[in-house]
């Protein structure tokens, strides 16, 4: 799975499973706008299991500029809500919408650069999810990024828990 994501992360991905969101083409999310692989222009935004939660390896384009080299800060808020999404199937099998989204910008968030997501669930109330999560420049550990979510399941969806896609 690493050898198709950008030469600065594949030391760090080796040997973490990829966690899918879509299936398949059929699936309600293959064309989101943020997780799916078929949106023409979306983040694409791949997320990797580990035994805290989820890591995602993050470059943003330049197209998504905001000041002169830096991320606009919708799409940073953007690439974290899809991490934590991440975070939540991973933590409950379920995949969610997001109910809630508190984004603390650290610093501009440099456009093509490799950037490392982090998210993990912080409680399970039944009902909705809590989770945190970064976004850091990878290799510099340098955080740009933090944000809190409460995500509620998406009723009709559900990943089956320990299967190579969820």
């Amino acid at each position: 799975m690493s050898a198709d994501l950008p030469e600065a992360f594949r030391g760090l991905f080796t040997g973490l499973v990829e966690q899918r969101y879509s299936p398949g083409p059929g699936d309600a999310f293959h064309r989101c706008f943020g997780c799916g692989p078929a949106h023409p222009s979306g983040l694409h935004v791949r997320v990797f299991k580990t035994d805290e939660g989820v890591l995602a390896p993050v470059v943003v384009p330049r197209v998504y500029e905001g000041p002169p080299g830096a991320a606009h800060g919708g799409i940073v808020a953007a690439y974290l809500d899809e991490i934590l999404g991440g975070a939540v199937v991973r933590a409950t099998g379920k995949i969610s919408v997001t109910g809630e989204l508190t984004v603390r910008y650290v610093r501009p968030a440099p456009t093509e650069t490799p950037l490392l997501g982090r998210g993990r669930l912080v409680a399970d109330h039944g009902r909705y999810v809590d989770v945190e999560g970064s976004l850091e420049e990878f290799g510099a550990a340098r955080v740009v990024a933090t944000a809190r979510g409460r995500f509620f399941p998406f009723a009709t969806a559900e990943i089956t828990p320990g299967s190579g896609t969820s």
